[in-house]
């Protein structure tokens, strides 16, 4: 394609999402309440989470069911925390706004804090498919060997710490000290959670550690592993999903423009990871093109802009470019 073909694409797919948006909110007159809309999505999945947690700590669900119950719940948290990093709710009431950010992040508690990820998501729409964009090279983004891959995929601490000398060589502005303290203090609570528990549980096979723990250690031990069935394990299935699915849409390299940056992906072999990170890939390329939509109204509308999407040339389930580090082909 020319570049006044790319332009006339992008300005086509645009209008249409605008067009659908305006559409629905012509017709159901309750999207107009968009701040009250958000806060209620948030209090429900907020309290579904507490209700799944209780079923599981009064015996009355398995710890199986638990996990994939709270990774579908706390997927929704992420849409939010991506909404309000673009002040789709309550932006002239820091208060109510900065409050729901704080409820996200318990929610996520793998993440760095929303307010520090507002900023390298916003540098991610800029520099979206280079070397400077730091928030999809933090989950994998470009990254051609497999075992690191996953690595990067699974455990973000781990993928920083690994990275942490090619980032601070290749990204402008890159400290790993703001990054890694970003995630105080619930994501390091999160890490400690985890690490203790993989750590008791290793020695364990060695050495009885339950015969010379005190009673307090052992009370501790009790809450961390009720933590890991209600948060840790969830947010593993759910990040891992997500970040699995993220950086096989995004390009990295080759890229000029919105056009170039995201493929769609339908395919039935991601449908078991769009469950626990909300539909991202099929709907994530709308975003691009309108970043400030909530994301409610991008399922709403996917369907028939998706349609719009594949009649103007945008790529769907590019696994030519999965397999070349996410490279964009001309």
């Amino acid at each position: 394609m020319t570049n006044s073909d790319t332009k006339l694409s992008i300005k086509t797919i645009v209008k249409a999402i605008k067009d659908e948006e305006k559409l629905l909110r012509e017709k159901y007159k309750i999207l107009s309440h968009q701040d009250m809309l958000g806060l209620g999505i948030l209090l429900v999945s907020f309290s579904a989470l507490v209700g799944v947690a209780s079923l599981y700590f009064y015996d009355l669900i398995p710890a199986w069911v638990c996990v994939l119950l709270a990774a579908v719940i706390t997927s929704i948290s992420h849409e939010l925390e991506h909404d309000l990093i673009h002040k789709q709710y309550f932006s002239n009431r820091p208060m109510m706004h900065n409050f729901m950010m704080l409820m996200v992040w318990i929610m996520r508690p793998n993440t760095i804090n929303p307010w520090y990820r507002r900023k390298i998501h916003l540098h991610h729409h800029k520099t979206s498919g280079t070397q400077q964009d730091l928030e999809e090279r933090l989950v994998g983004n470009g990254i051609k060997n497999p075992f690191l891959r996953f690595l990067v995929i699974v455990d973000g601490l781990l993928g920083l710490v690994v990275f942490r000398k090619r980032y601070n060589k290749e990204i402008d502005g890159f400290s790993f000290g703001r990054v890694f303290h970003a995630a105080f203090p619930i994501a390091t609570a999160y890490f400690v959670v985890l690490y203790s528990v993989i750590v008791y549980h290793l020695l364990n096979l060695v050495v009885p550690l339950e015969s010379y723990m005190p009673a307090w250690g052992l009370s501790v031990l009790s809450v961390f592993e009720f933590l890991m069935v209600v948060l840790v394990l969830p947010n593993i299935i759910r990040s891992s999903s997500l970040n699995f699915v993220t950086s096989s849409m995004h390009y990295y390299g080759n890229v000029n423009n919105v056009y170039e940056q995201t493929h769609v992906l339908t395919s039935r072999l991601y449908a078991p990871f769009h469950l626990f990170c909300f539909n991202f890939g099929k709907t994530h390329t709308i975003h691009h093109f309108v970043p400030n939509q909530p994301f409610y109204l991008r399922q709403l509308i996917s369907d028939k802009i998706l349609k719009v999407m594949k009649e103007q040339g945008v790529r769907f389930n590019d696994f030519e470019s999965i397999k070349n580090a996410n490279l964009y082909s001309k």
